[in-house]
């Protein structure tokens, strides 16, 4: 079982959790630091909740602070949430910046807590994983495999294809949306291959003018156009004995594709202002994101082109499709950056994790390689947020907003009076009472989570999972 680790100096509160969470648990309990530290030390829990008052100071946060500094510094990826009083915020916002996962104010509801805490091992789940990941990345590169990462069903099927085509010297067509990696695929099964000790080549034929992607790929002759003051490689040339990758090749000119199949076919190609003919051994992997089947009934991609580049085809998944590839894809952006800009970050909020499970991706890993670099760079705590992913900005309060965040839950009174509780049991007129609450704070900050959160004295993290409980949705 997940081993928890409970450090709190109520006998009450220990007897609580270790009742309520027990059956999921492997529960660990501590009432003091020395204790908490000793029991850390030997089962190496993943998730510890931490009380802040602890003795000798329980009526202060120190012990509880330095409690949680010594455990980060041990295993920096534990997952600490700090419960303190909700006279606590201070110290609790403090813990969060030393690198807690959260925080969560008492009284403890147990509903509420496990729903964080299976966030917290979810968490922990996956970003063990992708240790294990990064500490193959060496293993990774001689396989051919660097820089493709999946654990998806459809990776695994992307994985197996480049493992069959990479040693058998024939042209291979990778279709994706734009951002799915089409590239570094095209790049492993060059590294897999027979040609891994030759140069890899890639030009982007959508990139480049007509009038200049005849000269960029099969060279010119010295005086073929103007301009042309000597002779000069083509694209296919500097690619003997290697690999020539050509991407976006649905954007290529008819004229174009006419001159590529001739290459497929015979081998040789013309210099443009030249007759002689050039044998090149170059193998060619293409890729586009249009859809072939579409462009051949509409005339612009040849059919027999199709049939010679794409002897065998390679579909690579949309990020949105992966499931919890996204997850492991943004773990090992985030520690890839952070090491490069020497950011002490560890991990992603719930908030933001929900984010990144529910946005569309149309950019694709590229667009969440661009996303964690931001959040890298923006992130003012170790725990990256929804806003540093630049999916929620920060809003200042204006007046009018500090005037209706002053509203406290006991200037609510009419709740209660929304609903008939006869014949109700208290768990539901509870969860009854708790939807209400979290809709009127959502309509008093006019939408803002972060003043809502604080207004019910909850964290961020904390008030994101409990929209989802109840089957909100933030407007």
């Amino acid at each position: 079982m997940k081993k928890l680790l409970i450090v709190d100096d109520s006998q009450e509160i220990r007897k609580q959790l270790k009742w309520g969470l027990g059956k999921e648990y492997r529960i660990l309990l501590a009432e003091s630091v020395d204790e908490a530290l000793k029991l850390f030390a030997q089962h190496s829990p993943d998730v510890v909740t931490l009380d802040l008052g602890l003795p000798p100071d329980i009526d202060g946060a120190t012990e509880g602070l330095r409690c949680l500094q010594s455990m980060l510094q041990q295993q920096p990826m534990t997952k600490v949430i700090v419960l303190s009083g909700n006279e606590d915020h201070t110290n609790a916002l403090a813990a969060v910046d030393m690198g807690a996962y959260d925080y969560y104010h008492k009284p403890i509801d147990l509903d509420e807590l496990k729903i964080i805490l299976s966030r917290a091992f979810h968490l922990a789940g996956l970003e063990e994983e992708n240790r294990r990941l990064q500490s193959s990345a060496s293993q990774s590169d001689e396989n051919g495999f660097s820089g493709i990462f999946g654990q998806c069903a459809q990776m695994q099927q992307v994985f197996a294809m480049i493992k069959k085509v990479a040693s058998i010297d024939v042209p291979v067509l990778i279709l994706g949306e734009s951002g799915t990696g089409k590239e570094v695929v095209a790049r492993a099964i060059h590294n897999r291959g027979i040609r891994k000790d030759n140069n890899v080549i890639a030009i982007n034929c959508g990139a480049i003018p007509e009038s200049l992607l005849e000269s960029e790929l099969f060279g010119h002759e010295k005086g073929a156009f103007t301009g042309a003051q000597s002779r000069v490689q083509g694209k296919v040339e500097y690619a003997e004995g290697g690999t020539l990758f050509l991407d976006e090749i649905g954007e290529m000119a008819p004229l174009l594709q006419v001159k590529l199949l001739r290459f497929l076919q015979e081998k040789v190609i013309q210099r443009v202002g030249g007759r002689e003919d050039i044998v090149v051994d170059t193998r060619i992997v293409a890729a586009t994101n249009v859809d072939i089947q579409e462009s051949i009934q509409n005339g612009k991609f040849r059919e027999d082109l199709y049939y010679r580049i794409g002897v065998i085809a390679i579909e690579l998944p949309p990020l949105r499709e992966r499931g919890e590839d996204i997850e492991l894809l943004a773990n090992i952006f985030l520690r890839r950056f952070g090491d490069e800009f020497g950011q002490k970050v560890r991990g992603f909020s719930s908030s933001a994790l929900q984010w990144l499970r529910s946005y569309a991706w149309p950019g694709n890993v590229r667009e969440l390689e661009n996303k964690i670099k931001r959040a890298v760079v923006m992130a003012e705590t170790p725990i990256v947020e929804a806003c540093d992913l630049g999916f929620e900005e920060k809003q200042e309060m204006t007046a009018s907003d500090q005037a209706c965040g002053g509203e406290t839950l006991q200037s609510a009174p009419t709740v209660a009076n929304e609903f008939s509780f006869a014949g109700t049991t208290l768990k539901e007129a509870r969860r009854q009472v708790e939807s209400a609450l979290l809709q009127q704070a959502m309509e008093r900050s006019q939408g803002n989570v972060l003043k809502a959160a604080e207004e019910l004295a909850v964290s961020r993290p904390t008030f994101y999972d409990l929209l989802k409980k109840h089957g909100l949705h933030q407007s």
